[in-house]
């Protein structure tokens, strides 16, 4: 699904979305729930990117179904990793995740990956690193000319944008906080993880 000029939502993760960049510098935003990894090959073959041909891949967040194939990609293709630092111990496999979490890791297992590079130490080009925390410590937003990269900060359902669930967030305080501060930020898209990406006209007016 084209989301406009270079940026696409891979079909092939509908559900818990990943996102292509697809100009000079490309990236690749989450990697959906695990066993994806061959479709999310197949469909970046059809978007004429070669594994070997990202630069980097990209983390909102700890989550399974957003690193899930992190692993595999990172394998495939010699890119480099990115996340936040407060979520990395999660990702590389040094934590467990807390509540509720804890039982989807178990449930739903994912590779630990190392991370390479934390968003304070490393820029990523035209792609903006935004500190989001509350659905997890280190949850992170982008942003891409006038498209924001949501993670899980919001949900879209039926034309709506609801914030993350409060039994899978870590500080509600703080994701309030982070919705506030996200709100001030200029953006026409909002492209969530959870949902189809929507123009963001009134839907953020809540939260600012």
């Amino acid at each position: 699904m084209k989301v406009g000029g270079e940026v696409y939502a891979l079909d092939s993760t509908s559900g818990s979305f990943s996102y292509l960049l697809a100009g000079d510098h490309r990236l690749l935003i989450d990697t959906s729930m695990p066993g994806r990894y061959a479709k999310i090959i197949a469909e970046l073959a059809t978007l004429g990117v070669a594994p070997d041909s990202l630069n980097g891949i990209v983390l909102t967040h700890h989550d399974i179904d957003h690193m899930g194939n992190a692993q595999a990609l990172k394998t495939a293709s010699g890119a480099p990793l990115w996340a936040s630092a407060e979520d990395r111990p999660y990702i590389q496999g040094q934590r467990h995740r807390p509540g509720i979490k804890r039982v989807v890791e178990m449930l739903m297992k994912a590779t630990p990956t190392h991370v390479d590079h934390v968003f304070s130490d490393v820029p990523l080009g035209d792609l903006v690193a935004i500190a989001t925390p509350g659905h997890t410590p280190g949850h992170t937003v982008f942003l891409y000319d006038d498209i924001l990269f949501a993670g899980d900060l919001v949900i879209e359902r039926h034309g709506r944008l609801l914030p993350s669930p409060g039994i899978m967030t870590s500080d509600r305080l703080a994701l309030r906080a982070s919705l506030k501060a996200v709100g001030r930020l200029e953006f026409t898209w909002v492209c969530p993880a959870h949902g189809v990406p929507v123009r963001r006209g009134s839907l953020w007016d809540a939260w600012t």
